[in-house]
C-alpha cells in the first residue's frame, strides 16, 4: 500500500491533517478571513480541507489550492463537488514551491507543510510572493515544547522552541494578529485517530494483502508517539500580517 493511501485512511476520522479541532480550525480561519469575500491560497493543500471549510460558510470567497498528490486533490474535487463549492475552488496538481499566480492572495495558507519549501522561513517567503497588500498568512509549524529525546529528534529534526519560533517569525518582518498553541487534547486525539483508523482499517480486511504491513505501521508509529515525542512535541497556528508594506 502506498504512503497515500495509508494516510488517506489514517486521516479518515481527522480530516485536518494537524492537530486541531473543529472549533480551533474556525476561529483561526475567523481570524484569517476577517471579511469573508478574500482570495484564498493554500500552499500544500493536500485534500484541500482548510479551503473546503472555509468555502461552506463564506459564499463570497474564491480559493486556490496546490499539491504535489493527485490522489488527495481527487479527494477534494469529489469533497468540493458535493458541498456545492466547486465552482469557487481551483486546484493545482504542482508543487507549491513553483506555484505562480497573476493575481495575489488576501490569505495565504501553510499549516503543516513547511517542509515543501524548506522549513518555516522559506515557507514565509513563498507566502509573501502571494500576498495582496494587508493580506494574511496561516501558517502552523512543529515546535519543541520541551527538551526532546534523542529519537523525538531523529524523527522531527532540530526543531525550536516556541519562544523561539515566533522570534524568528517576527524577525523575518511578520507580526502576528493571532496564534494557537495545540492543547495536549488536541495533539492526543490527532494521534489517536491516526493509528486508530490504521488500525481498524487493517482489522476490518484481514484478507487484505495489505492488512499485515497497515497493522505494522499503526503499532509502529503509536509506539513511536508514546515513547518517542509525546512529552516534548508542540504545534503551533500563527495568523501573521507584514509588519511593513
Amino acid at each position: 500500500m502506498s504512503r497515500e493511501q495509508i494516510s488517506k485512511i489514517a486521516h479518515a476520522d481527522h480530516p485536518i491533517k494537524s492537530p486541531l479541532d473543529d472549533d480551533s480550525v474556525d476561529r483561526l480561519l475567523e481570524r484569517a478571513l476577517p471579511r469573508g469575500d478574500e482570495r484564498v491560497l493554500d500552499l500544500g493543500c493536500g485534500t484541500a480541507e482548510w479551503l473546503l471549510r472555509a468555502l461552506a460558510t463564506r459564499p463570497h470567497l474564491y480559493a486556490e489550492g496546490v499539491d504535489v498528490s493527485e490522489v488527495a486533490l481527487t479527494q477534494a474535487r469529489q469533497a468540493a463537488s458535493k458541498l456545492g463549492v466547486d465552482e469557487r475552488l481551483v486546484l493545482h496538481h504542482q508543487e507549491a514551491a513553483a506555484f505562480g499566480s497573476s493575481e495575489p492572495f488576501g490569505l495565504v495558507i501553510s499549516v503543516g507543510a513547511t517542509h515543501a519549501f524548506g522549513g518555516l522561513l522559506p515557507t514565509l517567503a513563498a507566502a509573501r510572493k502571494h500576498l495582496a497588500p494587508g493580506g494574511r498568512v496561516l501558517i502552523g509549524e512543529s515546535f519543541w515544547d520541551r527538551a526532546p529525546s534523542p529519537a523525538a529528534v531523529e524523527m522531527f529534526g532540530d526543531l525550536a522552541d516556541l519562544a523561539t519560533t515566533v522570534d524568528l517569525v517576527v524577525a523575518d518582518g511578520w507580526t502576528p494578529v493571532h496564534g494557537h498553541v495545540s492543547t495536549r487534547a488536541e495533539l492526543d486525539a490527532y494521534e489517536w485517530a491516526c493509528w486508530g483508523s490504521l488500525a481498524a482499517w487493517a482489522l476490518d480486511h484481514p484478507a487484505d494483502s495489505a492488512a499485515v504491513q497497515v497493522l505494522e505501521t499503526a503499532n509502529a508509529q503509536r509506539s513511536h508517539w508514546l515513547g518517542g515525542y509525546r512529552d516534548s512535541f508542540g504545534f503551533v497556528c500563527l495568523v501573521l500580517r507584514r509588519t511593513s508594506e
